[in-house]
């Protein structure tokens, strides 16, 4: 059984919430997340105790890891970011008030960085690699993104598509899908306050549909889906306290209605 939790809402949909308690809820599921990103003017506490420690990570990849016993965030994240604000100017791969200063790739032996060599990047970062792979413009970042993060995401998909137990994966941002490669038996979108529940296979039918990007700078968004698909059913979902969100069975009770309904389409 494979689902996929997907964020109506470009930030704080609330899909690492929705998926820990789903990993409650289940039977011994691995639970990934293929692509994060965190900032590090906005997520800066969380970024910083990453990189002090040589590594770069999120807290999304780390609740997920630490409610499943995975070994780690980088051995459930196959690629992550790290942004820096840049407010009224572009980025270099087309980011609006942003742009990217590095990458973690897993790859089959370690990590591999990449870095942007356009900016001038804090120690802490430079730090990260003795051999980074340094790009300067969209084509170099592609040719990276070729090199190493298709390759980390087809290995995870790869785990997604062969697992003998149940599996989540949790997409970033209003992504549609972070992988593009399993059929998914059912897809949760999830948002303030509501959770929407989608066939999968019908997902994704309308996601090739709606067209997809693969390069650095554009990905099919969740709208593009939704905007020509039915949902299965719908789900409120009432917020939750800090203390809650910290435990994920008390997120899979608040959320049973939800996940009764996504288990259902399977």
């Amino acid at each position: 059984m494979r689902l996929l939790v997907a964020g109506g809402d470009r930030v704080d949909a609330g899909k690492t919430t929705f998926a820990v308690g789903l990993a409650a809820r289940l039977d011994d599921p691995l639970a990934v997340k293929p692509r994060a990103g965190n900032d590090l003017w906005f997520d800066h506490d969380d970024a910083v105790r990453a990189l002090s420690a040589g590594r770069l990570y999120g807290k999304d990849a780390a609740r997920l890891a630490a409610a499943t016993d995975a070994d780690g965030p980088e051995a459930i994240n196959a690629v992550h970011r790290l942004w820096r604000p840049t407010p009224g100017r572009t980025g270099m791969l087309g980011e609006t008030d942003r742009t990217f200063l590095a990458d973690r790739v897993a790859t089959g032996d370690g990590d591999r960085v990449v870095v942007n060599d356009r900016v001038d990047l804090p120690g802490a970062v430079r730090d990260l690699a003795d051999d980074p792979v340094r790009v300067d413009d969209v084509a170099a970042f592609n040719d990276a993104m070729a090199d190493w993060h298709l390759d980390a995401l087809s290995r995870l998909g790869e785990r997604v598509r062969t697992a003998d137990r149940p599996v989540i994966v949790e997409s970033y941002a209003d992504v549609a899908d972070p992988l593009r490669a399993p059929t998914y038996d059912a897809v949760a979108v999830v948002e303030p306050g509501r959770c929407r529940v989608y066939d999968g296979r019908r997902w994704e039918i309308a996601r090739e549909a709606a067209g997809d990007r693969a390069d650095g700078r554009l990905e099919q968004r969740v709208a593009g889906v939704t905007d020509g698909l039915e949902p299965l059913s719908t789900h409120d979902l009432r917020p939750l306290s800090s203390e809650a969100r910290t435990n994920p069975a008390a997120v899979a009770d608040a959320n049973h209605d939800a996940y009764d309904g996504l288990l259902a389409a399977v």
